[in-house]
């Protein structure tokens, strides 16, 4: 026996196996990408309204708010929510972290 006898051709040419990589690829994209754009639009919603209240409870002379997502620095890595004030200015409300969610409003007097 020798070598050439235990040769097996492949049981698809390449181009065909590259289409079906191709189409297999794209499949999993059609199944992968919705599930992430809805994920991202929930979270986008949750962290506007999350940020509304927060900023009606902090700082209530404000114009609007806005939430906006940052990696860095770390300790304020997420979601966190800027008060835009009557003169454009924005000063930093809450941090509402990577999960966006109801923030602990703690009231900033002691009595």
């Amino acid at each position: 026996m020798s070598m050439d006898e235990d040769f097996e051709p492949p049981l698809y040419s390449p181009r065909r196996r590259g289409v079906m990589r191709f189409g297999v690829l794209l499949a999993i994209l059609a199944l992968v990408l919705p599930g992430l754009v809805v994920t991202w639009a929930t979270q986008v919603r949750t962290a506007n309204y999350a940020c509304q209240i927060a900023t009606n409870y902090y700082a209530p002379g404000a114009t609007s708010s806005r939430a906006t997502f940052s990696v860095l620095p770390l300790e304020l890595g997420g979601w966190n929510c800027h008060a835009v004030m009557f003169d454009d200015t924005e000063i930093f409300v809450a941090h509402l972290g990577f999960i966006p969610g109801a923030p602990r409003l703690v009231p900033l007097t002691g009595s």
